[in-house]
């Protein structure tokens, strides 16, 4: 079973991050996406995200219509930091036998050889990177890369990407303007958001 993986703090969970899990589903003929609930991300240490409870009861709202979508807790069960290397680690100790395509954006390609342990990351998956438009990743940087992490050209397999034209950001910024989510987020993710009151405060 080909198994892709699809991390962050979905800090509101809404459309883009949907189209974006979709895209990658279908080019890699994926048969399962995981969607891993960030904990606590290293990345974004002092910045204030939600509670872990009230981004897991959105993550459920958003994928409980997509039967191919589930949420994995396999970094919510388990103490922070959580790193990828680490993750991808766990994940390949409980899906022994399928292949693991972990799913990045191409700025994150970029960055990878300045991750914690990137080549043990690799050693248990290969790479889904997301491409939008005007991307600049090209065949210099691609060499850059291999050379820093050897074998990992064949490992990346691109999707195309639809623009990026939601951000979590922008959806607590007009939460606490009071505007309308209609067609940012799904409505039952909405539900909560307003049920709980997320997001008035910054």
């Amino acid at each position: 079973m080909r198994l892709g993986l699809f991390g962050g703090t979905f800090d509101p969970p809404h459309y883009g991050h949907l189209r974006l899990a979709e895209a990658a589903h279908q080019q890699l003929h994926l048969d399962k996406l995981l969607w891993a609930l960030t904990a606590a991300p290293p990345h974004k240490h002092g910045n204030p995200i939600s509670p872990v409870t009230d981004r897991l009861a959105m993550a459920l709202a958003a994928l409980a219509a997509l039967p191919a979508h589930e949420l994995s807790r396999v970094d919510i069960d388990r103490p922070g930091p959580h790193y990828s290397a680490d993750t991808l680690a766990l994940l390949a100790q409980q899906y022994p036998n399928d292949e693991l395509i972990f799913l990045m954006g191409g700025d994150l390609l970029r960055d990878l050889p300045t991750w914690h342990r990137p080549l043990d990351l690799l050693r248990h998956c290969s790479l889904g990177v997301l491409r939008r438009p005007g991307d600049s990743i090209d065949s210099n940087l691609m060499a850059q890369l291999e050379h820093a992490l050897p074998g990992l050209t064949a490992k990346v397999a691109f999707v195309d990407a639809p623009p990026a034209d939601i951000a979590s950001h922008t959806i607590r910024q007009r939460v606490r303007a009071g505007q309308s989510l209609e067609g940012l987020v799904p409505e039952a993710v909405a539900v909560i958001i307003r049920e709980r009151s997320l997001y008035r405060e910054d």
